[in-house]
Formats: C-alpha cells, sequence, structure tokens
C-alpha cells in the first residue's frame, strides 16, 4: 500500500505554511488564503533536469569572476524596451501580469515578430489553439519563418520541445495552465505553479534562454498565486489600464536589471499595441479650456517626466457626513491633504463631498502632486479655473509649506517643451534654477501663497 501523500496549507499572499487549515493567515492577517498542497518527500529528485546539467558548478572567487554588462537583446518596441532596462537580458525570467483583454498576448505576439527577425522564438500557449493564436498573427500582421507555437500544457513536453529547437526566447502563455507531471497537484495551484516556475528559471539560468511567463491577476489586482513566484523571476511587469480606456500602461515593480520606476505607455488599436512616445501630449489631450477644477501637475516617473492632468470636484454634502474618494492618488493622502486646506487656507470643506481624478488612468504617488491636488479642489471649491497655460509641482507639508522636490529643471523643460507659460513650484526648488525661454516660474513658500498666485489675473 503506498504511504499517504503529507498535506499542507500555504498562504496564497505570503506563503505562509501551516500543518492545517485556518480562515487567518497569522503572517499577513488576510483571510480565506490558505490552500492545501501536497508536500514532496525528501528523496523526491522531480525538480532535477538532465538539460540543466550542462555545467558543473563550483565555487569561485570574487576576483575571478569577469564583470562586464549582461548581454541584452533590444525588442524594437521602444517603450517595453524602457520598462526592462534597454531590452531583453540573456537567460533571464521576466513575469507580465494584467487583467484578461488588457492586451498581454497582444504585446508578446508583437515581441515575438521584432525578435524573430534575427532569433528563433518558441511561443507556448495553454489557453488557445494553434488556430487561435494564427488568427491573432494575422490580424497583427505576423508571419516568421523563425517563429515557433505550441499549444501545451505539460512542462515536461514543453522543455523537450524546447530542446530539440534550441529557441533563443520561449513565451509562456500563461504560467497558471502549466503543470508538472510529478505533481499531483491540479494545474494553477500553488504547489504547480510554484514548481513549474523553478523548473523554467532553472532553464532559462542553465542554458541561457530568456524565458517571459504571462501571470494572471487576482480579485485584488495582485499576481495569482504565492508571493514567492514573484521572488523567483528577474523581472516583474504589470499591464495595467482601463478596458474603455484605448491607453496602456506597462509598470515595472521589480527589475534586477534596470529601474523600477520607469512606466511604458501603449495605444490600443485595431492593429495592436503601438508606442505613445509623447505620455504628456496624449494625457492633456481633451483637456477642458476655462473650467474649474483642471489643473496640470508636472510629475516624474522613472526618468521621465510626464504632465498629467488632476481634476478635483467640490458639492455641498446631501447626507450629514462629507464623502471623499479618490481615482488615480491614494485615499488617505487625498484625506490629508484635504485637511491641510481646510486648517491653513480657510477652506470650509467639512460640509462639503470631494472628488479627486487623475485622468488617463495615471496612478500617481509622487509627494510632488500635492499642490495640484489641493489647487485643482481650491479651483472647484471657489469655482474659477485656473489659467490654461499653467502648470504646478510640489510637496505640501502639515502646516501648509512648500516642500523642495528633485528634479525640477527636468520638470520645467517638459513644460516648456509643451507650450507652458506659468510654473507654480515651491521656492526652494526655484533656487539656482534657471528658466527656459518662454516660461516664467513663480516660486512659493506655502499654500495660501500658491492659491494667491494661482488665481491673480496679472501673473
Amino acid at each position: 500500500m503506498p504511504p499517504k501523500k503529507k498535506t499542507a496549507y500555504v498562504c496564497t499572499e505570503c506563503g505562509y505554511d501551516s500543518p492545517k487549515w485556518m480562515g487567518k493567515c497569522p503572517s499577513c492577517g488576510a483571510w480565506n488564503t490558505m490552500a492545501e498542497e501536497v508536500i514532496k518527500a525528501e528523496n523526491d529528485r522531480s525538480l532535477d533536469l538532465p538539460s540543466l546539467n550542462k555545467k558543473t558548478s563550483r565555487p569561485m572567487r570574487l576576483s575571478e569572476i569577469t564583470s562586464g554588462d549582461e548581454e541584452r537583446v533590444m525588442t524594437q518596441i521602444p517603450e517595453l524596451d524602457r520598462v526592462l532596462g534597454g531590452g531583453v537580458v540573456r537567460g533571464s525570467l521576466v513575469l507580465i501580469s494584467g487583467e484578461p483583454g488588457i492586451g498581454k498576448s497582444t504585446l508578446l505576439l508583437q515581441t515575438c515578430q521584432n525578435l524573430c527577425k534575427d532569433h528563433a522564438v518558441m511561443y507556448v500557449t495553454g489557453e488557445e489553439s494553434l488556430s487561435q493564436i494564427k488568427m491573432r498573427a494575422s490580424r497583427l500582421g505576423i508571419d516568421r519563418e523563425n517563429l515557433y507555437v505550441l499549444s501545451e500544457t505539460n512542462l515536461d513536453d514543453i522543455l523537450v520541445h524546447a530542446d530539440k529547437l534550441s529557441p533563443e526566447y520561449i513565451f509562456i502563455d500563461s504560467i497558471q495552465t502549466m503543470y508538472d507531471p510529478q505533481n499531483s497537484s491540479a494545474p494553477g495551484s500553488i504547489s504547480q505553479v510554484r514548481e513549474c516556475t523553478m523548473k523554467l528559471m532553472q532553464y532559462a539560468k542553465g542554458s541561457g534562454v530568456s524565458i517571459v511567463l504571462v501571470g494572471h491577476i487576482n480579485k485584488d489586482g495582485n499576481i495569482a498565486g504565492p508571493k514567492i513566484l514573484e521572488h523567483m523571476v528577474d523581472t516583474v511587469l504589470s499591464f495595467e489600464g482601463e478596458k474603455h480606456n484605448s491607453y496602456r500602461m506597462l509598470r515595472a515593480s521589480k527589475n534586477r536589471f534596470g529601474s523600477t520606476n520607469e512606466i511604458g505607455l501603449f495605444e490600443m488599436t485595431a492593429d495592436g499595441l503601438i508606442d505613445v512616445p509623447n505620455p504628456s501630449a496624449a494625457l492633456l489631450s481633451g483637456r477642458p479650456i476655462n473650467t474649474s477644477g483642471s489643473c496640470v501637475v508636472a510629475t516624474i516617473e522613472g526618468t521621465r517626466p510626464i504632465l498629467s492632468e488632476i481634476q478635483g470636484l467640490v458639492t455641498k454634502s446631501v447626507y450629514g457626513s462629507a464623502r471623499r474618494t479618490s481615482a488615480g492618488l491614494d485615499y488617505n493622502r487625498a484625506v490629508l491633504l484635504l485637511a491641510i486646506l481646510e486648517k491653513r487656507a480657510g477652506f470650509m470643506l467639512g460640509a462639503y463631498d470631494a472628488y479627486i481624478n487623475v485622468v488617463g488612468g495615471l496612478s500617481l504617488d509622487e509627494p510632488a502632486v500635492d499642490l495640484g491636488v489641493m489647487l485643482a479642489i481650491a479651483s472647484s471649491y471657489l469655482d474659477r479655473p485656473i489659467r490654461h497655460d499653467l502648470a504646478v509641482f510640489g510637496e505640501v507639508g502639515l502646516a501648509g509649506e512648500m516642500r523642495a522636490v528633485s528634479n525640477a529643471s527636468q520638470r520645467i523643460n517638459e513644460l516648456a517643451r509643451l507650450g507652458f507659460r506659468y510654473c507654480i513650484l515651491p521656492k526652494a526648488s526655484a533656487e539656482n534654477l534657471k528658466a527656459p525661454e518662454g516660461i516664467k516660474l513663480i516660486p512659493v513658500s506655502d499654500i495660501k501663497d500658491a492659491i494667491r498666485a494661482c488665481f491673480d489675473k496679472d501673473e
């Protein structure tokens, strides 16, 4: 009689394991996240792949290791290369996540098209048939000899085909559909996702093949599966956007080969995803003129300055307690800024509902957008529009003082490039700052000065 398999319960949010099921995870405090998985025996060597043992590893002195720039290959998609840090690194493992229908498969096929010019690529799908992939490729105009498409979910068979074809790039769509036949758990379970990713990581590091994985997200917007999945890969990219909006944003939350603050902007069209090389102009298109509650703020995403429109709406509260709503901005930060306006600038917002929206689907978490949020609310409260050619940036403290922010010159240059004539900024950031021709800087020391300068007709 075969021995009974041992099981454990693992939290899908933090990876905490327990011998028995619990409703609440003791580690992260999440509810109903404990999932059962099979524990492998100590003598189980199912993760050993003969194809990976091509070289015998040995300890090396640090001085013996040759240092040099990692080998990168450009995907010929500028926005994707920017987020990756300059291209795909040889032997790296990249994870792309996003909501269903956001455009992950489209982005992967377009990347395959560019890489197939000089490299062999294998595209593995576990969710679609070969005819469905062919239909999408025909719609996108993709027809390459070096692109091999495989419809398979058995990971061992996939690696066997990879050994025969010897591709330089492998795309897996998606990791939740793959399964290891030596694991009795169902495809998509925690143990299957973890072990399949581990095998792919070993294959990538051992053979030098770059592997790109597609990962589903749960209802909270996080990558489905244990957190260890994000720790194993080299780069984690999230594809964001709203279905009714044609713009899509690619953001890096982890990157061992580049910055984690870069974003790439795409537009979804009938011919696929196209790059948006000028995000500021795209995000400001359709901006209303002579309308209260709208303010342009200069923010920094990675190394790129981006101009974004922040809208504020203040209305008389119908019920006893005022309502606060924010989209694209941290709720607690929005409430804090409203409290500063009421205490330091004399705006009696306690009896008014306040709504804040970042146009274009951006999520802004930089403190430099504080001034833009407060001026948009002040504009709606006073029902006075802000000049169409005026933009702002600056952090606001609890005392209402203006605090300096970094990269002030880059923000000013971006404002001047798009034709803005006035900029309100903290006085500390304006020191030793030379304004480009055609733009006037208005340094302020506190929120009262900023509001006064914003609505001064003589400025």
